[in-house]
C-alpha cells in the first residue's frame, strides 16, 4: 500500500522560498505601482519633487507636513517654525483636523499662515461631522481657526464604520453641508479619510457613485507593513488610479509603530509610500530634526526597481502578518470619534 501523500504546507512567508516569495510580491503589491509614481511627475520646487493630485490640475509637494503633531510641541512658535520652515523648504501640502489637539494644531497653522505664507499652502483639513448641522459648523470653526475663507481640500475625517458612508451621503448628511461650503466658494475640492479596512473605503466610493458624486482625493494608510494585512495598497489604491482620484498616503512609519519593528529605517518607510502612485506623503513632524529628515527623504527618492520594493516587503512580512504594528486597523487606540461619538453629530 502506498503511502497517503501528504498535504501541502500552506504558503506563508515562513515556508515559501525566496524565490516563491519575491515572485509573489512583485505580482500582487506592485500592481499599483506598475501605474508608476513618474507619470504623477509634476516637477520641483527647492528640489523637492511635486505631483498631480488626481484629476483636479494642482500639484502638491510628495511628502505633506503631518498636522497633528504641530500639535505636540509644548512651545507654540516651535510648531509655527516648523510649517514655516516647510513652507519656505518648498513643501506646500498641509495637513489639519478639526479634533487635533482640542483645535490648537488649526490655531496653530493658522499663526504660521499670516504675513503671506497662505498663498504658499495647499490647506487640507478634515471634519468629524457626519450630519448637516455638526460638518457645516466644525467647518466654521476651521476657517476661523486657521484664519482663511478657503479650504484647498476639506476631507471627512475617520471613515472608519460601515454604517459611515449612508450617513454623511444620507438626506441632511455632512456632504450636503460640504456641498453647499463648496458652491459658496469655502471649500475647492472634498475627499475622506479613514485607516481601519480597506473595505469601509471602498464602500465610500461606492457610496459616492451611486449618489452621482466624485471625490476628488482620498486618505489612507500606505506603508510597507500594509501591503500585507488588511491591505489598503492593494483593495483601494488600484480603483483611485484608475478613477484618477488624488491619493494622500498617511502613516508611512505607522504612527511610529512600524519603527518599533525594527525592519526599516525612517527615511526606507517615506520612500516606500513614495514609490507608490501617491500624489502626495503625509508625515508627523514633532521637531526641526524630523522636517528635515521630511525634506531629504523627498529630496533622495528615486524609484524602486521590482526587486528593490519585493526585498523591502520581505523584509516586513513577517512583522506584519497579525497587524501588531497596525493598530489603528485592529484596535479603537487611534479612533478619536469612537471616543468622541458625539463630534460626529
Amino acid at each position: 500500500m502506498k503511502p497517503q501523500k501528504q498535504p501541502s504546507p500552506k504558503p506563508s512567508p515562513d515556508n515559501l522560498t525566496r524565490r516563491e516569495f519575491l515572485g509573489g510580491v512583485i505580482g500582487t503589491s506592485l500592481v499599483a505601482s506598475l501605474a508608476g509614481p513618474e507619470l504623477l511627475a509634476a516637477g520641483k520646487e527647492n528640489d523637492i519633487p511635486y505631483r498631480h493630485l488626481g484629476r483636479t490640475g494642482e500639484r502638491v509637494s510628495l511628502v505633506g507636513l503631518g498636522g497633528y503633531h504641530i500639535g505636540v510641541p509644548s512651545n507654540e512658535q516651535e510648531g509655527i517654525r516648523i510649517i514655516r520652515t516647510a513652507l519656505d523648504s518648498g513643501i506646500n501640502f498641509l495637513d489639519n483636523c478639526w479634533d487635533y489637539h482640542g483645535g490648537d494644531s488649526e490655531v496653530r497653522m493658522g499663526k504660521a499662515l499670516e504675513d503671506g505664507y497662505r498663498k504658499k499652502a495647499f490647506l487640507m483639513t478634515k471634519i468629524d461631522g457626519q450630519t448637516k448641522k455638526a460638518a457645516a459648523s466644525q467647518l466654521d470653526d476651521s476657517l476661523r481657526r486657521l484664519q482663511t475663507d478657503h479650504i484647498d481640500l476639506l476631507q471627512f475625517h475617520e471613515v472608519i464604520r460601515p454604517t459611515d458612508p449612508e450617513r454623511i451621503f444620507a438626506p441632511n448628511g455632512g456632504m450636503q453641508a460640504v456641498l453647499e461650503a463648496q458652491k459658496a466658494g469655502k471649500v475647492r475640492y472634498i475627499g475622506f479619510t479613514g485607516h481601519k479596512s480597506p473595505d469601509i473605503h471602498l464602500k465610500m466610493l461606492e457610496t459616492a457613485t451611486a449618489h452621482k458624486s466624485h471625490f476628488d482625493a482620498v486618505q489612507m494608510p500606505l506603508n510597507a507593513m500594509d501591503a500585507h494585512y488588511e491591505s489598503f495598497e492593494k483593495k483601494v489604491l488600484p480603483v483611485l488610479v484608475k478613477g484618477e482620484i488624488g491619493v494622500l498616503g498617511m502613516k508611512p512609519m505607522g504612527s511610529g509603530l512600524l519603527l518599533q519593528s525594527k525592519t526599516l529605517s525612517p527615511v526606507e518607510c517615506l520612500h516606500y509610500a513614495m514609490n507608490l502612485p501617491t500624489s502626495v506623503v503625509i508625515t508627523g513632524c514633532e521637531s526641526m530634526e524630523n522636517l528635515q529628515q521630511a525634506l531629504e527623504a523627498a529630496r533622495s527618492f528615486k524609484p524602486f526597481t521590482a526587486e528593490q520594493s519585493a526585498a523591502l516587503l520581505a523584509r516586513t512580512a513577517k512583522a506584519a502578518r497579525s497587524g501588531e504594528f497596525e493598530r489603528y486597523k485592529t484596535t479603537h487606540d487611534f479612533d478619536g470619534t469612537y471616543q468622541n461619538p458625539q463630534w460626529l453629530g
